[in-house]
């Protein structure tokens, strides 16, 4: 070769990216192969969400109807403001409501301390299992949070019908209407506050649900190739877990070794080009982007000018634009220019 050119052999590298899940769960399927190209946001594999949807169907189906009850709520409270009651007539009758709240508050109630009692024991469950190491701490929080979230819903319910009998109170006691009428509007305003809380705490639930279920498909983040799967449908694959490997073109580069006579010389930015045997006169253009700063014993697979160099520096040259001859683990040769001049056009010029 001229003076101005350094040749090396090397294989294609890259940045290999492991896709994870997050949550645990069994893998329904795995919708790419290896060497498959992917998209990005392509769906790579799916965990079985079943579980999370009919919980997110749970939570959303109480948020429709703790927003009904509220919005009716609202109403009654709007006309008990615009019309305050004129007779012990009209008292009886918001006392027959409040009654009848008051029976299906307590319905919800019982509803309510049969789920605290369920979250309590998926929390004494959970614990056992974390002392066991056999899931993680994070599980044991989430279900804190939602025993947590229990005990609140129960808390505002309790609260509710004591405000309930307060009005129920109020009404038997056969005060006058007016004062009546004003102390059912601010049990009611009060009830309201709490059943808005209760929501709150809902939608925080769901939102939590909302994240999981975001995660049951694991999409690629890059346009590039999977290089392995590492997962198969039907497996239970644990938090954390890689479910397969991918590459982006962008990053490949050619790895080649170059005495340390030779190290002092090269600059990164330097134009080089990269040839693979099966195409020798289609040269792909490259530059040096990186220079090892430490030397490292030659390689059993590479070959150096002189036995007596037993020390060489890693040179990664990386393509100016992804070429789609370049695959991970393909052997190939690299030439750089130290003055950007005469570059090979054809493997066939440059010496065995």
């Amino acid at each position: 070769l001229p003076d101005n050119l350094i040749q090396g052999t090397g294989r294609i590298d890259g940045d290999l990216i492991n896709l994870n899940t997050k949550y645990p769960g069994r893998l329904i399927s795995i919708d790419v192969q290896e060497g498959e190209a992917v998209r990005a946001n392509q769906t790579i594999a799916r965990l079985d969400s079943r579980e999370y949807r009919a919980q997110n169907d749970q939570i959303q189906a109480q948020l429709d109807a703790k927003r009904q009850e509220l919005n009716a709520r609202r109403i009654e409270l709007d006309i008990l403001r615009r019309s305050l009651p004129e007779s012990l007539l009209k008292a009886d009758a918001n006392l027959a409501l409040n009654l009848r709240a008051r029976d299906e508050l307590d319905q919800m109630i019982s509803a309510q301390k049969s789920l605290v009692a369920q979250s309590e024991k998926d929390r004494e469950r959970m614990g056992d299992l974390v002392e066991k190491r056999l899931i993680e701490m994070r599980q044991l929080e989430a279900a804190e949070l939602k025993l947590n979230t229990d005990r609140d819903q129960l808390s505002a319910l309790m609260f509710k019908r004591k405000q309930l009998d307060q009005a129920i109170s109020i009404a038997k006691s056969g005060r006058v209407e007016a004062s009546a009428a004003q102390h059912r509007i601010a049990v009611m305003e009060e009830g309201n506050k709490a059943l808005a809380s209760g929501i709150k705490a809902l939608q925080a639930t769901k939102a939590q649900n909302d994240a999981v279920l975001g995660e049951m498909e694991l999409n690629s983040p890059i346009d590039g190739f999977v290089i392995e799967t590492i997962s198969h449908g039907g497996e239970v694959v644990g938090a954390g877990s890689p479910v397969a490997t991918l590459i982006d073109p962008k990053t490949l580069y050619l790895k080649i070794f170059v005495d340390t006579l030779k190290n002092g010389k090269i600059k990164i930015g330097d134009r080089a080009v990269i040839f693979v045997d099966a195409y020798p006169d289609r040269p792909i253009a490259a530059q040096v982007v990186r220079i090892e700063q430490k030397a490292e014993f030659t390689p059993k697979e590479v070959s150096v000018a002189s036995d007596r160099i037993q020390r060489v520096y890693a040179v990664h040259l990386k393509p100016i634009a992804p070429d789609p001859l370049l695959k991970l683990g393909l052997p190939a040769i690299g030439v750089i220019s130290l003055d950007g001049k005469n570059l090979p056009s054809s493997l066939r010029e440059v010496p065995e």
